[in-house]
């Protein structure tokens, strides 16, 4: 059987760490000007096998919608959450997307790879957040891939990544997976040296 992925894609914390390696990279000072190339990056964490499901969540605003249906016509799921009107900080994303990690965990009967896009490893103490519920899956089987900015990504969710699966650093595709706003085109994406876990064997 084909090698088989389900994809976690928390939006925001891909998007915002891009501004700061934007500046480092780029010298690019105008906020927001970088972009995120969907298509490389669903590329990049799709691995070059099957997608049984892909689910990213965001944010509105900033994000406008005809950004979002560039995502979406990739064939990945998109829920989108207002962020609270007094602290405009988001609410419940993070919450969400790990609902999907627990369900597949619960709905799929044989263990694939799951690809979590995100660096937050918040709660971990606690048994909650993202790096909690990726041990969850690691210990029923499944292959674990994280794809974050180094910059923006928790230390010990990336140490156990790298000791239990693949830790995919965004700063080595940065050229391809983003582009400047009526400035850089995005690159030709290579992923000759991206590695990839796999599902224990049953």
């Amino acid at each position: 059987m084909p090698e088989q992925v389900i994809i976690f894609w928390d939006n925001s914390n891909i998007f915002i760490p891009a501004q700061y390696v934007a500046r480092k990279r780029d010298g690019v000072l105008q906020e927001k000007a970088v972009r995120i190339h969907f298509e490389h990056l669903f590329d990049l964490a799709r691995g070059g096998r099957n997608v049984v499901k892909a689910v990213c969540v965001g944010s509105v605003p900033p994000e406008l919608e005809h950004v979002w249906q560039k995502l979406r016509a990739t064939g990945v799921e998109v829920e989108l959450y207002e962020r609270g009107k007094g602290t405009g900080k988001e609410q419940g994303v993070d919450q969400c997307l790990q609902v999907h990690m627990l369900r597949a965990l619960a709905d799929i009967k044989e263990p694939v790879t799951a690809v979590l896009l995100t660096g937050d490893g918040a709660g971990y103490a606690d048994g909650i957040g993202f790096h909690a519920d990726l041990e969850r899956m690691y210990k029923n089987g499944w292959g674990i891939e994280v794809v974050s900015w180094d910059c923006a990504c928790n230390k010990k969710l990336r140490e156990w990544t790298e000791q239990v699966g693949v830790y995919v650093p965004l700063e080595t595709y940065y050229e391809a997976v983003t582009f400047i706003q009526k400035g850089r085109s995005a690159k030709v994406l290579s992923m000759k040296h991206r590695g990839r876990a796999s599902p224990k064997k049953t």
